[in-house]
């Protein structure tokens, strides 16, 4: 009996102090403990967030590169591709096209095929075509147009063969020299020089080097024919007669005079010792 009575009198007392534990406050220190864990809980949320939030270094690993590398890369493409398109835009926008030549070189010249440059001064008739034909050498900048005058010093006259013509690696030029094909100043007997320089530039411009320079050495002569007059016409030779000239008479005095002074002065030397008798 007594063992059923502490039984029940330590039951009702734990009763009554889980009731009394349940209604009484938390104090102060559980509280606390509480805001400990929330902090505790907010610094490992924190943890979670990515390193460029947080300021702090997350380890990378060699696929955490590579994936970080490829919109980089992909980015990188697409400037470095939309600059070249700008710039071959650009270019093409431009339309030019500049060559830098070694200033040692020396300046382009012509030489001469049709005459040839080792021939004899070439004569030509007025009123003829002639033709003239040429190359180029150390031509490094090709000119676009040429120019093709003749040029007379006595008359001061140029006669234009051709006027921006078009380049061509062998050149070459007909020239009319009919008096109405020829310009206004009539041709004389006299030298002519041939003119080739680039279009674009004036003949007395100073050579360049690797460019076409004005071509002026090469001469030649033109000469107008006299009328046909026949011999019954009364047509002389201004350089020529069929009479000995005065000096050539004298000249021919000259020879007889000491040939018979040889003669006659052999004659009486052989007789003086007595070789002829």
């Amino acid at each position: 009996m007594t063992r059923i009575s502490c039984a029940v009198r330590l039951l009702f007392a734990l009763f009554l102090f889980t009731s009394l534990s349940s209604a009484w406050p938390w104090p102060p220190s559980a509280q606390h403990l509480d805001g400990l864990i929330q902090r505790r809980q907010g610094s490992r949320s924190s943890s979670d967030t990515s390193p460029a939030e947080t300021g702090n270094p997350k380890p990378t690993t060699a696929d955490d590169d590579a994936e970080a590398a490829a919109p980089t890369k992909a980015i990188e493409t697409s400037k470095s591709g939309a600059t070249k398109a700008g710039t071959q835009k650009s270019t093409k926008s431009a339309g030019t096209k500049t060559s830098t030549v070694d200033a040692r070189l020396p300046a382009g010249g012509v030489n001469m095929i049709t005459p040839a440059a080792i021939a004899q001064t070439s004569y030509y008739k007025v009123g003829d075509y002639v033709t003239f034909a040429w190359n180029y050498t150390s031509l490094s900048i090709e000119p676009s147009k040429i120019d093709v005058i003749i040029s007379c010093q006595a008359n001061s006259a140029t006669y234009t063969i051709s006027n921006n013509a078009s380049f061509n690696p062998t050149g070459s030029a007909v020239w009319d020299t009919k008096p109405e094909a020829s310009g206004t100043a009539p041709l004389l007997t006299e030298t002519y020089t041939l003119i080739i320089h680039d279009a674009s530039k004036d003949v007395t411009a100073v050579p360049q080097a690797g460019h076409l320079g004005a071509y002026n050495q090469f001469q030649f002569g033109m000469y107008t024919p006299q009328p046909y007059t026949p011999l019954s016409e009364g047509w002389k030779c201004a350089t020529c007669s069929g009479a000995l000239s005065s000096m050539d008479q004298q000249a021919l005095k000259f020879m007889l005079g000491m040939c018979m002074i040889t003669i006659l002065s052999f004659t009486w030397f052989a007789g003086g010792f007595g070789a002829l008798f």
